[in-house]
């Protein structure tokens, strides 16, 4: 994996005179996502929209969806985008402002050539970004290097003939999923909490349509994110839904994050869900209609859940963390199921393959609807390990590659090491510690497993102390 984070590893051969100055961290794996006002000027943004129709015009594509999240900076960074993509002579289809997933559901229900999305999905209301599209896939790694010669060059297509049409995809959206859940004779109640991010008004409009007992917390759309950061992969950000829950005696609790791809689920005992337990209970229900189908998780999941997916009939995959790179690995296994621990989940049974909360969240009430058993009822049978959630180091972006570097150096010397993505450090009986570098953040995420917890503690503090003392060195 190239290191997206580090400018030093960058081309910067060929430069323009003319080209503007970058914070060349911004250019990550999978996205480009930095702070808005610091990062994000109307010329970068106009150059990122010319490079993005430079990039498909080459390609003799230029129908592209283009959308955006409710954060304050969005609408400035949009006006900038259309400008820079009209420049190429683009067929624009404006889809609002809308989560991320409804951008992916218009390229693909209106047989689009690409698309991009403004949003700084879970990130702090300060911070923005792009998600971007090739055909019906991700546009990452190289593509994304691409673009970045070419605002380095300025070396853009221009031509006449760009055009902007807006289209409001909200009706068709709530009719596909409306036709695509099937529920059972048990009615479920549910709080969903959408942070005040993107996803609650479409969220609240898809579970009325289904006919669910909700309980709206948080669905109305305000970018400052006033009372808790849209993020469901902190414990802090449940709480809100985690009280409701409890107090109104409701089947689940289910949360989106900013941009309304990633989803966080709370059981009826007010108990976190994580992504890789939701993806062991989406298994199971996929391996009994499809045996022997393909489920991906991610480097950060449990053992567990890749043993549960063999034991039942399943093929399990542990690939990158990554949501362009999951969906990409999806294609080339032709695999049926796949998630991360951040509450990415994807569908390709009876869906697109693309990362939806508002669709994942629809099938989560379509299991519960089929029979009364709760949530942790239906995962009791799993072994019971010692596990940490996500642990989240700050590192600088310019640090943080070669840190992990080090560190896996040290352990393969003695353990055995997956190094998918990152060092994912074997201990033994099950045991395992991942050090890895995000792609989307300044930080180091860490998580451990083992059979118990002293073991757990001390897989952590040897593994912690290795990434202090690279830290360090």
């Amino acid at each position: 994996m190239r290191a997206w984070a580090l400018g030093t590893n960058l081309a910067l051969v060929g430069i323009s005179a003319h080209a503007p100055a970058m914070n060349l961290n911004v250019f990550r794996e999978y996205d480009i996502r930095g702070v808005a006002d610091r990062d994000f000027s109307d010329r970068f943004v106009r150059d990122l929209g010319r490079a993005l129709g430079t990039f498909h015009s080459r390609r003799g594509k230029k129908k592209l969806a283009i959308g955006r999240d409710c954060r304050v900076s969005s609408d400035r960074l949009h006006e900038a985008m259309v400008s820079g993509l009209l420049s190429t002579g683009a067929k624009l289809v404006d889809v609002g402002v809308v989560p991320t997933p409804m951008l992916y559901f218009a390229v693909h229900s209106q047989d689009l050539d690409g698309g991009v999305e403004i949003t700084g999905s879970h990130n702090p209301p300060e911070d923005n970004g792009f998600k971007m599209m090739k055909g019906k896939g991700s546009l990452f790694g190289d593509d994304i290097h691409e673009l970045l010669d070419l605002m380095q060059t300025q070396n853009f297509v221009e031509r006449p003939g760009g055009s902007i049409d807006e289209l409001d995809l909200a009706d068709t959206y709530v009719g596909f999923m409306k036709g695509n859940i099937k529920l059972g004779s048990h009615k479920p109640r549910v709080a969903i909490d959408a942070g005040n991010g993107a996803a609650g008004p479409i969220a609240v409009k898809v579970f009325e349509a289904l006919g669910i007992d909700t309980k709206a917390l948080l669905c109305e759309m305000d970018g400052t994110f006033p009372v808790h950061h849209p993020d469901p992969t902190e414990p802090e950000s449940l709480e809100l839904l985690r009280e409701t829950v409890l107090r109104e005696g409701l089947d689940a609790g289910i949360a989106f994050d900013g941009d309304g791809d990633r989803i966080g689920v709370i059981d009826k005992r007010g108990e976190i869900l994580w992504g890789d337990r939701l993806l062991t209970l989406f298994s199971r229900a996929l391996l009994k209609d499809h045996p022997g189908a393909a489920v991906i998780g991610e480097v950060k999941c449990s053992q567990v859940l890749y043993d549960d997916i063999a034991k039942n009939g399943g093929r399990p995959i542990l690939w990158k963390t990554g949501h362009s790179l999951i969906k990409t690995k999806m294609k080339e296994e032709k695999a049926m199921l796949a998630g991360e621990m951040s509450g990415h989940l994807f569908f390709a049974d009876r869906f697109y393959g693309f990362d939806d909360a508002v669709y994942a969240a629809a099938r989560l009430v379509e299991l519960l609807s089929l029979d009364s058993a709760p949530l942790h009822e239906r995962l009791s049978d799993l072994p019971v390990t010692s596990v940490t959630p996500e642990i989240r180091v700050p590192c600088a972006d310019e640090l943080k590659f070669d840190l992990v570097a080090r560190v896996r150096a040290h352990f393969q010397a003695t353990h055995d090491v997956i190094t998918v993505d990152g060092a994912r450090i074997q201990f033994g009986d099950g045991a395992w510690g991942l050090v890895r570098a995000s792609n989307t953040q300044p930080v180091l995420v860490l998580r451990f497993e083992a059979q118990d917890r002293a073991t757990l503690d001390s897989i952590r503090a040897e593994v912690e102390g290795v990434v202090e003392d690279a830290k360090n060195a």
